[in-house]
């Protein structure tokens, strides 16, 4: 099984380039033809940017990070662009004050959409950053509520991402393979992915291990000017583990 089937790139990768159109072939440049959709591009009431996309070779695999409060009317319309472009993934934040009422209304649109949320841990001070957070939201919420499994960010909580994707197999619906390195202040910079703290050979084993075949979006944060060079690297060197 391919789990680099949906292998695609985080728009937020191209934040210093608002046109869809140009971040479509900023997409191409770095060898991919998927992306994840993030706000800076759109802000999902407008679903003829999926035809941007298309129309310059690349599908919206995926959409986020986006944050999800038990509004219902905000939260269809996510659902809906993200059924349109043919995403079977949404990653997601919840608001603190909004649970356990916001849990029940995401089950329900994700039933009724056939779209999985994928929580993404946004590292050490994010509410949601711990494993043993994720197991108690996990236990409380039904299958559709799963983990967006972002690596440096899992780092930056003190956490193993290798042993997050084990322990969180089951309910592993969409990774982001990003790479930090720390300075003496704990303070984090982007690198290319396995150049820095990320086991990316095991990273892969595991993906293989748990058949995963949910979208797995690179990142990488830097040289917002030009990210292409260093995202070709991160193409490479994830292809080159997951031989």
């Amino acid at each position: 099984m391919d789990v680099l089937q949906d292998l695609g790139v985080q728009s937020y990768c191209f934040r210093g380039f608002k046109g869809n159109e140009k971040v479509a072939e900023l997409v191409k440049e770095c060898g991919l033809s998927k992306i994840e959709l993030c706000a800076v591009h759109t802000d999902f009431t407008d679903d003829s940017v999926i035809d941007v996309y298309r129309n310059n070779g690349v599908d919206v695999v995926s959409i986020g990070v986006e944050t999800f409060k038990g509004d219902e009317e905000r939260e269809t319309q996510l659902f809906e662009f993200a059924q349109k472009a043919g995403a079977k993934v949404i990653a997601a934040d919840f608001a603190i004050d909004s649970v356990p009422a916001a849990f029940r209304t995401a089950e329900k649109l994700a039933d009724q959409y056939d779209i999985n949320l994928a929580i993404h841990n946004h590292g050490g001070r994010h509410w949601l950053g711990a494993a043993a957070t994720l197991a108690q939201v996990f236990a409380k919420t039904n299958e559709r509520i799963g983990l967006c499994l972002d690596t440096a960010w899992a780092l930056d909580s003190g956490e193993d991402p290798i042993a997050m994707a084990e322990t969180f197999a089951s309910r592993l619906y969409g990774i982001h393979i990003k790479d930090f390195v720390f300075d003496q202040a704990r303070k984090p910079e982007d690198v290319v992915c396995g150049q820095g703290n990320l086991d990316l050979d095991s990273l892969l084993q595991v993906m293989r291990n748990a058949n995963f075949t949910g979208p797995t979006i690179l990142e990488y944060e830097g040289d917002v000017d030009n990210p292409v060079p260093a995202l070709k690297e991160c193409v490479a060197a994830v292809e080159v583990a997951a031989a």
